[in-house]
């Protein structure tokens, strides 16, 4: 199994930065790729941003040049610098691994991280 805990979310102002960090943790053998996706109320889920462990990088239209991915391998942890931040990127944002454990490749997800851009 594979564990996620997301950190950094929070309340800022519109203009503001936060920074999102998520750790992988568990049994696996391997780590594919790592990222990023965002729920808000009444809206479908997008994908923010995925990086692969060939460190190509993919990001929603919404959020280019704004938003950069990143990953510490050595940490298993990859993170989400969100500079230039609009009400309309409220939402709660959730991380996701694609992990190897045992010979089994899946998916996981963490519970999430609520990220509020408001006066």
């Amino acid at each position: 199994q594979v564990q996620l805990v997301e950190s950094g979310g929070g309340l800022v102002q519109p203009g503001g930065s936060l920074r999102l960090s998520c750790a992988a943790s568990g049994s696996f053998v391997r780590l594919d790729a790592m990222g990023w996706y965002r729920q808000a109320p009444g809206k479908q889920r997008e994908t923010v941003a995925t990086l692969t462990s060939g460190h190509s990088t993919t990001y929603a239209d919404s959020v280019k040049g704004r938003f950069t991915i990143s990953r510490d391998n050595a940490k298993n942890t990859v993170y989400l610098q969100m500079n230039s931040l609009k009400p309309e990127d409220t939402a709660v944002y959730y991380c996701f691994c694609q992990a190897v454990v045992g010979v089994v490749w899946q998916t996981y997800w963490g519970p999430g991280t609520q990220v509020t851009v408001s006066t």
